[in-house]
């Protein structure tokens, strides 16, 4: 399993989460993703994502659809992207 963190600033988190629904990782490739929000700024958010390769990761975090998407949806800074490759679950 490759587990892609994306984390971004957002200039406005409930306008960010319709865009995320209107356009989620799932329908998209990913087998599962979860939304989290800094403790410290709720407009901070960094999601959580699994894909079946590295290509299936990369061919959603890096398509032009996700980044007119991300921009639609307010994301107010470069995006952190880091991708792990899942070694052991608990």
């Amino acid at each position: 399993m490759i587990v892609a963190a994306v984390r971004h600033p957002v200039a406005d988190y409930d306008r960010w989460k319709a865009g995320f629904d209107a356009y989620p990782p799932t329908s998209n490739g990913a087998q599962f993703a979860r939304v989290n929000r800094s403790v410290e700024d709720p407009n901070v958010v960094a999601v959580v994502m699994g894909f079946g390769s590295v290509e299936a990761a990369r061919g959603f975090l890096d398509s032009q659809e996700l980044a007119a998407k991300m921009e639609e949806a307010g994301v107010s800074g470069p995006p952190r992207i880091e991708l792990y490759e899942e070694v052991a679950a608990i």
